[in-house]
């Protein structure tokens, strides 16, 4: 019996191989191949130039708060003025017997005090520079009203699964300008170029191209006939021909992503030589674009099979795909409707990767968002109105939420799981079409 299914299987060993091989050289020989995958990466490339150069450009820092200015013209900055308590609209008022500070001491003085997030309520944050203490009353000192002077306070939003953010007013409003905008302009291209320019264009980009004829050039070309005329099944022959298909693609989107993963981990802003928390981040990205590429594969050539101009029917399907992605981005991730694509979850699968491995990713877009400039607060919602530091928003744009209302790790794994769902009904609707259709 060991011996009949050890036959068995290296008979399907050796059907799955030379299939997969010779679609592997089909793909190797045409120029078309190495056209689409060129131009794939000259795009990533062009994007990544301009990474480089925002990167190593540093912006001038920004004085969010006007502490730095002199209002009442007495040499003093208005910050030093209210350090020490004296008046920075009246000339006469100064700190006597102090020397006055430059005015490039008052510029980005504050910082912000990170935690160690852990699903809890707490407080973290302080006075850097004491604008927030030298105010008159209690509650002027506790404008979030959680009890605790000058303090920034996060609250932990069990619905949206993320903090928000309550801060005293004068606490981390004026922060390092030029080390923000390079953490969140780096957070925002991995997303940006993880999410829209590998996920969804190469994802649906690579197939189109590459899988769409994979049954229907063979049935033109009448090739077909010679692998119909050894003892394979319909089923198998596609099968293995996606075999062949994804051993062209997954080593593309792997060798891309990890090239793009060892560029920007050594550019990017760290405090060690080396951004290893961006791993776990690229390794979800690449894996989106796997399953995505896979699934989309099957598709495509499903739609070559059904009829001789499928890619018309792939365009189409690329049309609405591309409008679940912006769904998904306009919405944060929090619409359902994205649920109804493949790349609604792909980008759920990179969200929740995103989350995984970037715990304090929606902690620093808040910051971003509040911390930028002096504003007026609002009783009502126990916030500060601020105006958003650079690269706040952007990076705000390209995050998302998994949409799935489990933890991350579930819902990573719920992804990956529907997607490989996806690709096998894909397999078996194509399969079902190729055995009732007449080869020519």
């Amino acid at each position: 019996m060991s011996n009949q299914m050890d036959t068995i299987w290296s008979k399907l060993d050796r059907k799955a191989t030379a299939i997969a091989e010779f679609t592997m050289r089909q793909y190797r020989t045409r120029i078309s191949t190495w056209a689409v995958m060129g131009a794939g990466l000259m795009a990533i490339l062009l994007m990544l130039l301009f990474y480089i150069d925002a990167m190593g450009t540093d912006i001038d820092p920004i004085d969010n708060d006007g502490d730095s200015f002199d209002s009442d013209g007495d040499g003093y900055p208005d910050g030093q003025e209210r350090k020490y308590g004296t008046n920075p609209t009246n000339p006469n008022s100064f700190p006597s017997g102090v020397e006055p500070d430059d005015p490039s001491v008052w510029i980005d003085e504050d910082d912000f005090n990170w935690a160690n997030l852990n699903g809890q309520n707490m407080s973290v944050g302080y006075d850097d520079d004491g604008d927030c203490l030298q105010k008159d009353t209690s509650s002027q000192r506790d404008a979030n009203d959680n009890g605790i002077e000058c303090d920034v306070y996060l609250e932990w939003n069990v619905r949206t699964q993320s903090y928000e953010i309550l801060s005293d007013g004068g606490v981390d409003e004026d922060p390092d300008d030029n080390a923000y905008v390079k953490e969140a302009g780096h957070r925002a291209f991995v997303l940006g170029i993880g999410k829209f320019g590998i996920v969804y264009l190469l994802g649906i980009f690579l197939p189109l191209f590459l899988a769409t004829g994979l049954i229907r050039e063979e049935m033109s070309d009448g090739t077909l006939h010679y692998m119909l005329a050894k003892p394979i099944a319909r089923g198998e022959i596609l099968l293995y021909r996606m075999v062949g298909y994804l051993g062209i693609v997954w080593p593309y989107i792997i060798g891309l992503c990890t090239f793009l993963a060892v560029v920007t981990g050594f550019i990017g802003p760290s405090d060690g030589f080396f951004r290893w928390s961006d791993l776990g981040v690229w390794l979800s990205i690449a894996w989106a674009a796997m399953l995505v590429s896979f699934v989309y594969g099957m598709i495509f050539c499903s739609f070559g099979i059904l009829w001789k101009n499928g890619v018309i029917l792939a365009i189409i399907f690329a049309t609405w795909e591309l409008g679940m992605a912006f769904v998904a981005l306009l919405s944060g991730g929090d619409s359902p409707i994205k649920f109804f694509s493949v790349i609604g979850w792909g980008l759920t699968l990179v969200d929740a990767g995103v989350a995984l491995s970037w715990p304090d990713n929606w902690n620093l877009i808040e910051m971003g968002l509040w911390g930028g400039g002096n504003g007026d607060y609002y009783s009502w919602s126990g916030r500060w109105n601020y105006n958003a530091l650079p690269g706040a928003e952007p990076l705000a744009v390209f995050s998302g939420k998994s949409g799935l209302n489990m933890a991350n790790w579930a819902a990573f794994v719920t992804a990956t799981m529907v997607l490989l769902v996806q690709g096998i009904v894909a397999w078996f609707i194509g399969q079902t079409l190729f055995k009732g259709k007449e080869v020519d």
